[in-house]
């Protein structure tokens, strides 16, 4: 996997909820971003209650402070690419939509460096994390400015109102979510399937899938997190989307073989492990 120099590493944004665990949410994204030798900063959308056992409660970030935050870190550390996570509110949609148009250059679109949306929908214990009344929101003023976004079957399903519980399947809807997003890259994650294989669908329409072998381990949380954030170090570090999206998933194939076994539930990924290998 490609890491930075560590002379001055380029600065990446993690937009994302803040897990107490750190196994899921912005702190599991900065282990992540420095395991790639990326400076990390962080703006939370929402915060939760919750461990390796579920989600007790969520209060999502006020949307003007969202903003202020969002405002207050470009004036000083404009990103080379970004990360999206749990959102919490359609507000938050909006925020960070405003914010992303202030990156384009002009008689540009979006912003000239990647944008990565895990569409953090629901938690792994359940919980919505999204409202659904609000996922028009999401397609007409966000997802229009991101590059790649990370849904995995269940989530592709509620973007498209589409049954999504196969491989074709969610590749005719990857197709038709296409339709509306030419611009956006597709990785549809199947790391929670009995065969855990991820499909990328590119801007060209083309679809590649990228097999991958079960591991039978209960620290599985933030996987989603982790994949999103190692895509974009990919793509920040100068790989294009199939070495991306490769790196990403070996980056957290690994995270799980070599995870410690914290907590009494789901149990986060070991998110460090090129460290421990450099030292």
């Amino acid at each position: 996997m490609p890491i930075a120099s560590p002379s001055k590493p380029p600065v990446v944004w993690s937009i994302a909820g803040h897990d107490p665990s750190s196994g899921a949410g912005f702190t599991a994204d900065l282990l992540t971003f420095a395991a790639h030798g990326l400076f990390a900063a962080t703006v939370p959308t929402a915060l939760t209650a919750q461990s390796t056992l579920g989600v007790a409660a969520v209060e999502p970030v006020r949307a003007e402070f969202l903003r202020l935050s969002l405002e207050t870190l470009l004036a000083d550390l404009p990103p080379a690419g970004i990360k999206i996570g749990m959102l919490g509110s359609a507000d938050a949609a909006g925020v960070i939509a405003d914010v992303l148009r202030r990156l384009s250059i002009s008689g540009e679109k979006r912003p000239p460096i990647p944008v990565v949306l895990d569409p953090v929908l629901v938690s792994s214990s359940g919980r919505a994390l999204f409202p659904t009344e609000a996922i028009e929101e999401l397609h007409a003023r966000l997802l229009p400015l991101v590059t790649f976004a990370t849904p995995n079957y269940a989530e592709l399903s509620t973007l498209t109102g589409l049954s999504v519980s196969s491989e074709s399947q969610a590749r005719e809807a990857g197709d038709t979510l296409a339709l509306r997003h030419p611009q956006l890259n597709l990785v549809v994650t199947g790391g929670d399937r009995e065969q855990p294989t991820d499909l990328l669908r590119t801007t060209e329409g083309t679809w590649t899938a990228f097999p991958g072998a079960r591991i039978e381990s209960t620290s599985t949380h933030g996987t989603g997190c982790a994949f999103s954030s190692a895509l974009l170090a990919g793509l920040v570090l100068g790989a294009g989307p199939l070495a991306a999206v490769a790196g990403a998933k070996s980056f957290v194939s690994e995270g799980i073989r070599l995870a410690k076994g914290i907590g009494g539930g789901r149990g986060p990924l070991h998110l460090t492990w090129p460290l421990d290998r450099k030292a």
